[in-house]
């Protein structure tokens, strides 16, 4: 499957994703008086930041998505959060800037935190470096984004590390198991939080058996299936994968995704929130 973000920027599979990660972020941030300031680390950064007049008129993604949650009433807590950064980026009103993860991340990180998102693509890394300019603590890094989050674990204690590739290559399943299992030597203190589009079982299935494959503990799999997974030439939901899930997961995985579901899914969908191995 093709993830082009700019066509799919805003989309529900962005909102489970960002929901958890700013939850994640918040909840690392509470502990840092044991832990020391917050290091994130982003595999795939992306451009930073989203014109939703562009790609995104074209896909429709976003409007069935991030301006869906925009006139939504009764947001609970944690997709209020995430609905507040989007308001924030268009104070015009409407839905045209929406976040991704880097600028997301950036915006809240305290004086002493710190921000790292890798990106292959020179055209989208510059307009990353462009996003991140206002946080002198949030850089944008050319490069293999598993092989740097690796190394840059070496050196970090309890880092967040977000797995989030595109999917345009046959073997991210595969890298992105192995990734969170190397971070994880590197540090078993970091939590690593893998993003995964669900198009059918079989695939999944085998990207949660490498993880246990690895000795992987405390695994949480956060799903929101906006419709049976019956077509696996579609994106029928998608997942969020945590690795070392701090306590509180479950019950945060579970409001955002069962939120996504019933707000923006299909009569067959549904949320589910387990842990592996």
């Amino acid at each position: 499957m093709n993830y082009r973000h700019s066509f799919h920027a805003g989309n529900f599979a962005d909102l489970v994703k960002h929901a958890l990660v700013l939850w994640l972020l918040k909840e690392r941030q509470a502990r840092s008086g044991a832990l020391g300031p917050v290091a994130v680390l982003d595999t795939h950064a992306g451009a930073g930041l989203y014109d939703l007049s562009g790609d995104g008129v074209r896909s429709r993604e976003a409007e069935a998505g991030v301006a869906r949650l925009m006139t939504a009433e009764a947001r609970p807590p944690l997709i209020e959060t995430l609905a507040v950064e989007v308001a924030a980026l268009n104070p015009q009103g409407g839905v045209r800037f929406y976040p991704g993860s880097p600028v997301l991340t950036a915006r809240a990180l305290r004086a002493e935190d710190s921000y790292r998102g890798f990106e292959l693509n020179p055209p989208v890394e510059a307009l990353l470096r462009e996003a991140l300019a206002p946080w002198p603590n949030a850089t944008g890094q050319a490069g293999d984004g598993y092989e740097g989050a690796v190394r840059a674990a070496r050196g970090l204690k309890a880092p967040l590390v977000l797995i989030d590739p595109p999917f345009e290559r046959p073997d991210d399943y595969v890298r992105s198991a192995e990734t969170a299992a190397a971070v994880l030597r590197a540090d078993p203190t970091a939590c690593v939080a893998i993003w995964t589009p669900l198009k059918d079982l079989e695939t999944f299935d085998g990207f949660i058996r490498r993880l246990e494959q690895a000795g992987l503990s405390r695994v949480l799999v956060a799903e929101a299936r906006l419709r049976p997974l019956n077509n696996p030439m579609k994106m029928n939901g998608c997942a969020m994968t945590v690795v070392n899930a701090p306590s509180g997961a479950e019950a945060a995985a579970a409001e955002i995704c069962g939120w996504t579901v019933q707000a923006l899914g299909d009569a067959g969908g549904r949320a589910e929130v387990w842990r592996a191995g």
